[in-house]
């Protein structure tokens, strides 16, 4: 289907049908961020090369461990975020700039043309309402929301990119990390098929036809999104970038209430056998 019949047939769908449609896409990333499945080592190698190019990298060694865990040696000394704004915030730094801060950067810079290439008013760049109140939308249920004049674009911000935030970061990887931080703190990494939140909602709003994206910046989107279906987290590293398998079984519950079907982790065995503690 073409680019432009996709724009024509978004404009003639209702909301209640875009909406639906949202649904289905959002199960399908929420299916990939909890896969169990073995690690698609040749994209996901493929992939982060491409992510290491962008950041004006040659291809790097990759590493393979089983878990984030058995992650934790290898990159021992590598940049946390403190020492990542250290560097942002010095006049004058020294040496060269980490590959993590070089990758930090061209994701942020990725993510602001995409928000850019957003047919209505983004809610990623502008997430409060117009007119005096400047307060945030109300959350509710997608179609009483749709109802009482929430703006398609809002639903889909809160529905996607919120949701899935919260179950994938809140309520996956912020757990298993903050059980690595008994050590000390973690270095700078990316979460893989968890990072799925911010990926999905660039990927609705083109399927759905609310999105133009310049070539340079679709081809980049696939980047992650195939790296998103491929592995685990990722700490990329000067010579080496260190990529964990995705693990052997994941646990997880509805939360109780939620209006957009959102889940938190129960308990999750990575294929060395860790099992991170969890709080709640």
């Amino acid at each position: 289907m073409s680019a432009p019949t996709r724009h024509h047939e978004a404009a003639i769908s209702s909301p209640t049908e875009l909406w639906r449609q949202t649904v289905e896409i959002r199960r399908e990333w929420l299916g990939h961020a909890l896969s169990t499945q073995p690690a698609e080592r040749s994209t996901a190698e493929r992939c982060l090369t491409a992510v290491y190019a962008r950041a004006s990298r040659p291809r790097p060694r990759f590493e393979w461990v089983d878990s984030p865990h058995e992650a934790r040696p290898l990159v021992a000394g590598w940049p946390t975020l403190d020492r990542l704004h250290e560097w942002i915030r010095d006049p004058r730094p020294r040496g060269t700039p980490p590959v993590a801060g070089d990758v930090a950067m061209v994701v942020s810079r990725l993510r602001g043309a995409l928000s850019a290439g957003v047919t209505h008013a983004d809610p990623e760049l502008t997430p409060l309402r117009a007119g005096r109140t400047r307060e945030p939308w109300p959350e509710l249920p997608p179609l009483a929301a749709l109802d009482r004049g929430v703006p398609l674009a809002v639903v889909l911000h809160q529905g996607v990119r919120q949701a899935l935030h919260r179950s994938l970061a809140h309520g996956f990887y912020l757990p298993v990390r903050a059980a690595l931080t008994v050590d000390g703190p973690v270095p700078v990494c990316w979460y893989g098929q968890q990072d799925a939140f911010w990926i999905a909602y660039y990927d609705v709003l083109r399927r759905l036809g609310l999105a133009r994206y310049r070539p340079d910046e679709a081809d980049q989107l696939d980047t992650w999104a195939d790296l998103a279906r491929s592995c685990g987290w990722w700490w990329p590293g000067e010579d080496v970038c260190v990529v964990v398998d995705r693990p052997a079984a994941v646990r997880t519950e509805g939360v109780r209430d939620a209006v957009h079907e959102q889940i938190r982790l129960r308990g999750v065995r990575y294929r060395d056998g860790w099992q991170p503690p969890l709080s709640g």
